[in-house]
C-alpha cells in the first residue's frame, strides 16, 4: 500500500473522531431557529417577571419594640415572612448568637416552603434559621449561612443599635 491512500485514510479518520466528538447530541437538531421577535417576546417576558428575592419588602409592615424601644420594620412577601405574620402579636426572650444576631424562638416552626437554599444577613435584617427554629435579628452583617431565610428588615439602620443588647421582643403588625 502507497503512502498517499493511507495518508488520506488517516486524515479521513481524524475529520470523522473530531466531528464526532464535537457533537453534543446524536440526532440532529431539527427545530427551526426561533425568530428574533419569538426571541425578543421571551426575554420581555423574562425581565417582566419579578426575580425571586428573600429581601422583597411587598408584604407587611411590623413594629418591633426591643426592651421598651420601638422599631419599625417590614416583612417580605416569603412563606416564612406570611406565616410569621399569623402568630402576630409575638414576644419572644431573646440570647445573644456569636456577636452578630440575637435569637429566640416563637411558638412553632415556621412554613419556608420556596424559600432559598441560602442567605446573606445584614445588619438589621431579621430572619428564620430552619434547622433550629429560631428567630435571628441580626445587628452585624452575617456569613452566607445555608438554612437561613431572611424575614424582613428593619426600616431605619439606627435602630439596629438596640437590637445588640435586647433581653425581648414584642413584633406586632403596624397599626
Amino acid at each position: 500500500m502507497s503512502r498517499a491512500p493511507l495518508g488520506i485514510v488517516y486524515a479521513t479518520a481524524l475529520v470523522l473522531a473530531v466531528t464526532a466528538c464535537g457533537q453534543s447530541s446524536p440526532e440532529p437538531s431539527t427545530a427551526p431557529a426561533p425568530s428574533p421577535s419569538a426571541s425578543a417576546s421571551r426575554e420581555s417576558a423574562r425581565k417582566a417577571e419579578p426575580a425571586p428575592s428573600d429581601r422583597s419588602t411587598t408584604s407587611m409592615r411590623i413594629v418591633l419594640t426591643l426592651d421598651g424601644h420601638r422599631a419599625a420594620a417590614t416583612l417580605n412577601d416569603s412563606t416564612a415572612a406570611r406565616d410569621l405574620a399569623t402568630l402576630l402579636p409575638l414576644t419572644v426572650d431573646l440570647e445573644d448568637f456569636h456577636g452578630t444576631e440575637r435569637i429566640g424562638y416563637p411558638a412553632r416552626k415556621l412554613d419556608t416552603t420556596g424559600a432559598p437554599d441560602a442567605s446573606h444577613p445584614k445588619a438589621g435584617d431579621l430572619a428564620y434559621y430552619t434547622p433550629r427554629g429560631n428567630l435571628a435579628l441580626f445587628y452585624r452583617d452575617g456569613d452566607r449561612s445555608p438554612s437561613l431565610v431572611i424575614l424582613g428588615s428593619l426600616d431605619n439602620p439606627k435602630d439596629t443599635d438596640h437590637l445588640a443588647a435586647a433581653e425581648r421582643v414584642r413584633i406586632e403588625a403596624a397599626s
